[in-house]
C-alpha cells in the first residue's frame, strides 16, 4: 500500500474516512491523495477572473473546498505523511477512475451515507459500478465510528472461488492491526446443508494459509446472505467487512448485485471490497 486514494465531499462519513486514510497511511508509510470534486453551472477551467466573478456563490464554494482540502493535508502532515490535494470541476466516476489510475493509487477509502445517496453523489451513479472497475481495495466509511487498528475482520466468502489473492490483502491489514479475521460462509435457500459441510471449503482455503493464527470460521444457515452478516454481526464484534467483486460480472456469484450493494449500502461498518 504506497499510494492511498480519500475521494472527499467532507461530510461527517468522508471526514471519517480520512481519518482512516491517514491512519491506514500511517500504518503502510503511504503516501495519502484528497481528491474534491465539484459541480460547477459552467466548464470552470475554461472562465477567466472575470467571468468567474458572475458567479459569486460558486467562487465562494470552491474557496470553502480549497481551505478543507489544505486541513485535511494538514493533519496528514502533522503525521509525518506525503500528501497531495486536487480540486476538480467536474463530476462523475470516470474522474476518479482516471485520477487513481494517473497516481497509481493502489487503495481508495471513502465516506458514504449509506442508502442515503451519499456514496452515489460522491463516486457517480452507483456504487457498484466504481467498485466494479477500480482495480484496487476500496474501503467505505459509514455511520459507525471506525475503530483502528480493526481487531475483528469479517471475510466473507463462499470460498468456491479463487480468492487467493484478495485474502492476501485482509491478511496484511489485519497482521498490521493485530486483529483477528473471522471467515464467513453463508449459506442461502439454493444451498442449504449441513455446517459441517459448509465449514470443508473455508478449510481447504486456509491450507494454502499456514501461518495464518488469529482467525475463527463461520458457517451460517440464512435465507440471504445480508441476513447471514448481521445475525453474525449480532454475536461477534467487528469492525470491518471484507468481500470480492469480480470486474467482468460484478460482484461473485455468492452475492447477486442487489445483495452487494445492500451490504455496502446499509451496513453501518466500514465496508471493504477488493477486485479478483
Amino acid at each position: 500500500m504506497k499510494n492511498i486514494l480519500v475521494p472527499t465531499d467532507f461530510s461527517e462519513n468522508c471526514n471519517k474516512a480520512a481519518e482512516l486514510g491517514i491512519k491506514l497511511a500511517k500504518l503502510y508509510n503511504s503516501e495519502i491523495h484528497f481528491f474534491h470534486l465539484m459541480k460547477t453551472p459552467v466548464d470552470w477551467v475554461k472562465l477567466d477572473k472575470q467571468k468567474e466573478m458572475q458567479y459569486p456563490e460558486t467562487v465562494k464554494q470552491i474557496g470553502s473546498a480549497k481551505a478543507a482540502l489544505r486541513e485535511l493535508e494538514k493533519a496528514a502532515e502533522r503525521e509525518g505523511l506525503e500528501c497531495r490535494t486536487f480540486l476538480t470541476f467536474d463530476v462523475g466516476q470516470e474522474n476518479i477512475l482516471k485520477h487513481s489510475g494517473h497516481f497509481h493509487h493502489d487503495f481508495i477509502v471513502t465516506g458514504s451515507s449509506g442508502a442515503r445517496g451519499g456514496v452515489r453523489e460522491l463516486l457517480g451513479s452507483n456504487v457498484e459500478k466504481i467498485v466494479r472497475k477500480v482495480d484496487v481495495p476500496v474501503i467505505v466509511v459509514k455511520d459507525q465510528e471506525v475503530s483502528f487498528p480493526f481487531k475483528d475482520i469479517v471475510f466473507v466468502s463462499d470460498f468456491l472461488q479463487d480468492v487467493n489473492e484478495a485474502f492476501k490483502k485482509v491478511i496484511s491489514i489485519a497482521e498490521k492491526s493485530g486483529a483477528n479475521v473471522h471467515l464467513l460462509r453463508i449459506n442461502t435457500d439454493t444451498d442449504f446443508n449441513s455446517i459441517e459441510q459448509g465449514l470443508n471449503p473455508i478449510k481447504e482455503f486456509l491450507k494454502k494459509f499456514p501461518d495464518l493464527n488469529k482467525y475463527s470460521m463461520n458457517v451460517y444457515n440464512e435465507p440471504d446472505v445480508e441476513t447471514g452478516i448481521n445475525n453474525f454481526l449480532k454475536y461477534k464484534n467487528a469492525d470491518l467487512i471484507a468481500m470480492c467483486t469480480n470486474g467482468r460480472t460484478g460482484f461473485l456469484s455468492l452475492f447477486s448485485k442487489s445483495i452487494a450493494e445492500g451490504v455496502t449500502n446499509h451496513s453501518e461498518l466500514p465496508v471493504m471490497t477488493i477486485k479478483v
